[in-house]
């Protein structure tokens, strides 16, 4: 099956964008802080053509074609995405008057792995070619955040976009959310970032993660500060109301912690990069509360297995952990969990 059975005609341009882990940086981007996701070798990739008056998908993976007439309102599935980046181009000025596309790729959806933000920026890329926009590849990040918070309706920050768009596999991704100056570092020589994959899906917009978003943000009015960026004394966060010293904790030690990852990075400082994952991770459970008992579990045992940090990666409520772990060691790290969590995926 490919675009010409679906559509009856041969694609006029194709895209692809990865996905992405989060080293450090969690629930900070939308408080204008720093993160450090790296992205993954595995893809969204986009095939598309013109189209007059609406947008046409169909999804391998779901093996479904929808359509959707322009404008229109999102209906909660995957064509909401394509949608919606049309939407946002067409809101920007961008004579955009419709799309098919075709989508294919061996990301995994759901995993925290940040499909959306893929699937935006591949149908970005293939709608800057198809229609020959004067865009930059930050322009497509702005656009695909522009698209999942106004459309589809999911107030996510701009790591995910500038991660798939901007963002080099094998290397971090130093971004300040504020400015978007951003950096591609090399991750520490001699070890392999693993993501480790349940199958634990969760949906970003029923989950508990907009409320986090509100709580951080009422942290932030409290404080009297644009954004919890603008906080490094740990102290402040005290004379908070529960749980909104909590929250606050979680992301101003965050932004800290990115920080010391960075200089960490520039070192090559392996063990002390690792500590700081472990770190944010003991942070999202006991401060932010988004992780689950089973990422806690899956975390241990990676690092009793050898890992030298190790975190749940994404929004949480769901989704994957990530590790950091020494080369030589990859192989027996990766049988000593299988061997526990028979169901588990090593990507």
């Amino acid at each position: 099956m490919g675009f010409k059975e679906i559509f009856g005609t041969l694609p006029e341009a194709s895209a692809q964008a990865p996905g992405r882990v989060n080293l450090l940086g969690e629930h900070t981007d939308y408080q204008e802080g720093y993160v450090l996701p790296t992205p993954v070798p595995y893809h969204i990739q986009v095939e598309a053509a013109r189209a007059e008056g609406r947008v046409e998908a169909y999804s391998e993976t779901l093996r479904e074609l929808r359509a959707r007439p322009l404008p229109s309102p999102p209906q909660g599935d995957f064509l909401d995405y394509l949608v919606g980046v049309v939407w946002a181009l067409r809101e920007a000025g961008h004579r955009v008057p419709g799309a098919r596309f075709y989508v294919r790729g061996n990301l995994p959806m759901g995993a925290g792995l940040s499909s959306s933000a893929a699937l935006e920026v591949a149908s970005l890329r293939a709608l800057r070619a198809l229609y020959r926009l004067p865009l930059s590849d930050v322009d497509l990040a702005l656009l695909g955040q522009r698209a999942e918070v106004e459309y589809v309706g999911v107030r996510c920050g701009i790591m995910d976009q500038m991660a798939a768009s901007v963002g080099e596999v094998g290397k971090a991704l130093f971004l300040d959310t504020r400015t978007l100056a951003h950096e591609n570092l090399p991750l520490p020589p001699g070890t392999r970032v693993a993501v480790l994959d349940l199958g634990l899906e969760r949906r970003l917009a029923e989950a508990g993660y907009n409320q986090r978003r509100q709580e951080a943000e009422e942290a932030a009015r409290l404080l009297r500060v644009q954004a919890l960026r603008d906080v490094t004394d740990l102290c402040l966060v005290e004379s908070l109301p529960a749980p909104l010293d909590r929250r606050a904790r979680h992301i101003v030690g965050e932004n800290l912690r990115v920080l010391k990852g960075v200089e960490a990075l520039r070192r090559g400082d392996a063990q002390a990069f690792g500590e700081l994952m472990t770190q944010s991770h003991r942070s999202l459970a006991q401060d932010y509360e988004v992780s689950l008992p089973v990422l806690d579990e899956l975390v241990e045992a990676a690092l009793k297995a050898g890992a030298l940090g190790a975190k749940l990666t994404g929004a949480g409520f769901g989704g994957a952990v990530v590790a950091l772990v020494e080369a030589p060691r990859y192989q027996a790290f990766q049988e000593i969990l299988q061997a526990r969590f028979p169901q588990l995926r090593l990507l």
